[in-house]
């Protein structure tokens, strides 16, 4: 037949005689990936999904001035091109486990709990009915982020989110069973979470934005 005398043809190339470093010939046994054209396309796809993954132990220098510096001036573009695109851009996060599948990303508004200082940061979140929810996880820094000392002094703030901004919120931090139930599903969307949790050394915070526009 047609087809099998293809697949016979293709399997001979695939067994062509090479030569080798020693200048004597040698036959390679077909691969999965020669026999399989999607074998080969998985394959790929993992390698190229694994070279994006975060490492399950903390990353040295994590908290170094420098690397300190590159989050904040990253959050910084992340907040222009978000705001410039009305969140058509720098709505999803894709980095670590958000490269297979993008978690939701707002912008939060903060006030400095001193100066009174008015901040805008991208922040992963979570929809929890009307409420959405949020982890103060710094990327793993072992500190809290600013914006969560400065929620918790002036809980009255504003959120953008994509095709949707000004939305007018109260913020709370969980705690007890409700924190727990919330951080596994926070953990569930963005698997990065525990590891972060991991790096930081420390409990991170899960805070709760109820709207008050209803």
């Amino acid at each position: 037949m047609l087809g099998d005398s293809g697949y016979q043809s293709g399997q001979h190339r695939v067994d062509r005689i090479r030569t080798t470093a020693r200048g004597t010939d040698e036959r390679r046994p077909p691969t999965p990936e020669d026999r399989d054209p999607c074998v080969a396309h998985r394959s790929g796809r993992a390698m190229k999904v694994a070279r994006f993954s975060l490492p399950d132990e903390r990353p040295p220098g994590l908290d170094s001035p420098i690397t300190v510096k590159a989050i904040k001036y990253s959050a910084r573009v992340h907040v222009c091109v978000f705001k410039l695109t009305n969140g058509w851009i720098g709505s999803k996060w894709r980095i670590g486990a958000g490269f297979r599948k993008p978690v939701p990303t707002l912008l939060l508004e903060h006030a400095g709990r001193r100066s009174g200082k008015l901040y805008v940061t991208p922040v992963l979140y979570l929809r929890d009915g009307p409420n959405l929810v949020l982890a103060a996880s710094q990327g793993g820094l072992p500190q809290n982020p600013q914006w969560f000392a400065n929620l918790m002094a002036h809980p009255e703030t504003r959120v953008h989110l994509r095709r949707e901004r000004n939305r007018r919120v109260h913020a709370r931090k969980a705690t007890g069973e409700e924190r727990a139930i919330l951080w596994q599903r926070l953990v569930d969307i963005y698997s990065d979470f525990a590891k972060y949790a991991a790096w930081a050394d420390r409990e991170i915070p899960v805070v709760i934005l109820a709207s008050r526009d209803s």
